[in-house]
């Protein structure tokens, strides 16, 4: 046996060293599991809220992409305290934040007093957004990078599932999201009550996981640093090694003036910078959470039954769970861009023939329905939508923030990137309902149809495939099908 600070040296080792990155990235997801849940639980309730408190459709939808506001300041901020406390601290937080909003949420008895809380608790999704993606990289071997950067994603779907299905049977159990279901409670409460068990979780776990190597680096903690990468790596990379590279980078960074900014030539921020923004932007506007935050209501619309729309909605998340595996697969042989590519051309396909589904309904607002065979059409669309979505986009994005930025900048540019993500997201929540009530579902399918498209083209000309390339050789990185610079 070595000691923490030598090289692996057996058969054995590797196998067992990428077990306990695996458990590492698995711990570090659960805040993933967070994010899904917290997010998509308003799902079901959103009937219910709008009756309980009398809410007209924009303040409907404002009540819901509220908490997308708090997202985007937890991710700005999850990322500028992650280099000041750490990146287990960060999450401790993130959890605390969760706890209490979804208490509070849960008990709250006004539209205004429950936005406030599904604020805090966009904080704490905005948070785990940041935190994980950044640890799981720091701590992977490069080799396995892409799949364990994929079970952020992972965990997202299965919170998003696991949030509808638990939406499903307490709507079901209640007879109703808005009828009473315990100690007086409605159904839609309790919706967010459950929260509070992943919440205890997430906190526990973090408070039990090592600390990020690069982080205990720029300390100065060089034998914590490196029994932590002894602990992960495999044969192919040497823990010494790994360390002397981190060491070189930020002796590098130190040397340089402004160098740890983000700014840069390109409209004030660096090329790189840029980039992860419009990945986030494009994986918000093609109108996913769309399908995630608005699904039971809008095939209530289309004249589902409530209990049929709450089903519909429960498979569409196990779709999302089931396509996941596919990335993971795939990132570590195929590579990010060309899944990408292949997710952007489905999505737009998808999402075109869901609007012209939508070209045949009847009716406007609560009254839209689909005759014949369309609502079928729809729904094979939606599901579709998922399944590109889920198995390209999803997760390829967050494994690209995670990984793409230069060290010295990784933590500040993910949380500025996540903070975009956050604000597109807002976008195309609140603007859903009000143009679904003015145009009906075909237009806003279509503008995301033509997003999905020009998502396309936009990762064909200025994505880098980073697949296989060690953290600290990020910097620089070109797209190599036209050799155009992406980082400074």
């Amino acid at each position: 046996m070595t000691d923490a600070t030598s090289g692996p040296s057996s058969s054995a080792r590797p196998g067992r060293y990428k077990g306990k990155a695996v458990v590492l990235a698995v711990a570090a997801a659960v805040g993933g599991f967070l994010f899904g849940f917290d997010s998509s639980v308003i799902n079901g309730a959103v009937d219910a809220v709008q009756g309980q408190f009398a809410l007209s459709g924009v303040v409907t939808g404002l009540v819901v992409a509220v908490a997308l506001l708090g997202c985007a300041f937890g991710a700005w901020l999850g990322g500028r305290l992650s280099d000041r406390w750490g990146r287990t601290r960060v999450m401790v937080l993130g959890a605390i934040l969760f706890f209490v909003s979804s208490i509070l949420s849960g008990l709250a008895f006004a539209a205004w007093d429950l936005a406030l809380w599904r604020v805090v608790a966009g904080i704490g999704i905005g948070i785990a957004s940041v935190i994980a993606p950044a640890y799981i990289a720091e701590i992977a071997p490069a080799a396995m990078r892409g799949r364990l950067g994929s079970l952020q994603q992972l965990a997202i779907t299965l919170g998003i599932f696991a949030a509808l299905l638990s939406d499903q049977l307490l709507a079901t159990s209640a007879g109703g999201a808005a009828q009473e279901l315990w100690f007086g409670l409605e159904a839609w409460r309790w919706m967010f009550l459950v929260c509070v068990v992943p919440a205890a979780v997430y906190g526990i776990l973090a408070l039990r996981i090592p600390e990020s190597p690069r982080y205990l680096v720029s300390l100065g903690r060089q034998d914590e640093a490196r029994a932590v990468l002894a602990d992960v790596l495999g044969a192919d990379e040497d823990p010494d090694e790994r360390v002397a590279q981190i060491e070189q980078i930020i002796r590098a960074d130190a040397k340089l003036t402004n160098q740890a900014s983000l700014r840069g030539p390109a409209l004030g921020l660096l090329p790189v910078v840029w980039v992860g923004i419009l990945l986030s932007v494009f994986q918000q506007f093609v109108g996913i959470n769309v399908i995630f935050y608005y699904s039971t209501t809008l095939w209530q619309a289309v004249g589902f039954e409530e209990s049929q729309s709450f089903l519909i909605s429960t498979i569409t998340a196990l779709t999302n769970v089931a396509v996941t595996f596919i990335a993971i697969g795939l990132i570590d042989k195929v590579g990010r861009r060309p899944l990408l590519l292949i997710g952007s051309a489905g999505m737009a396909v998808a999402l075109g023939t869901m609007a012209v589904a939508f070209l045949n309904a009847t009716g406007t607002g609560e009254e839209i329905s689909l005759e014949g065979p369309w609502g079928v059409v729809a729904l094979v669309a939606a599901n579709a939508f998922v399944v590109f979505f889920g198995a390209t986009w999803g997760p390829l994005v967050w494994v690209l923030l995670g990984e793409m930025f230069p060290n010295r900048i990784r933590a500040a540019a993910l949380g500025v990137a996540a903070s975009a993500q956050w604000v597109a997201n807002f976008l195309i929540t609140l603007s859903f309902p009000e143009m679904l009530d003015r145009w009906g579902a075909s237009v806003p399918y279509f503008m995301y149809a033509a997003f999905a498209l020009v998502s396309f083209f936009f990762v064909l000309t200025k994505v880098p495939e980073t697949k296989g390339v060690q953290l600290e050789d990020m910097e620089g990185l070109k797209v190599e099908r036209r050799g155009r610079a992406v980082s400074d």
